[in-house]
């Protein structure tokens, strides 16, 4: 695959509740400078809402990254949600919409896979998970 990494890596910790607010403006900021359609922002700052969240909510501890990747005629924004908390024991029953194990509405990862371009989750029980999304924009 041609993908040219733009910028470096961009780290956001997720520790507290306001961490999640943190990765959200920053994900903001990203998207404006990249000039991103307003519709893919928004798809774009709801993921990293939601990745955000869950590492507070599941984990406790980890962290947001946030790249600038180009491929072709192409760019877009590359987000990587890491933490080390218990893991998803069972990925494809998390992956269904509308699974829970905090009584709530259970979009979330399900909710992202569909408003990004790009999704791959990776997770070991007792080790922690890790999230890879990606969104593109024509230029």
């Amino acid at each position: 695959m041609n993908i040219q990494e733009v910028d470096q890596i961009l780290v956001i910790p997720i520790q507290k509740e306001d961490d999640i607010i943190i990765a959200r403006s920053t994900a903001r900021e990203l998207t404006q400078l990249m000039q991103f359609k307003p519709t893919n922002q928004a798809r774009i700052l709801t993921a990293v809402s939601e990745l955000a969240r869950n590492i507070y909510r599941y984990a406790g501890d980890g962290h947001i990254q946030f790249q600038l990747i180009e491929k072709h005629i192409k760019k877009g924004i590359k987000i990587t949600a890491i933490d080390s908390g218990p893991g998803i024991q069972n990925i494809h029953q998390a992956m269904e919409q509308g699974f829970t194990t905090s009584g709530r509405l259970g979009a979330g990862l399900p909710g992202v896979k569909k408003m990004m371009d790009e999704f791959f989750i990776e997770s070991c029980p007792g080790i922690g998970t890790t999230v890879n999304v990606a969104k593109w924009e024509i230029r």
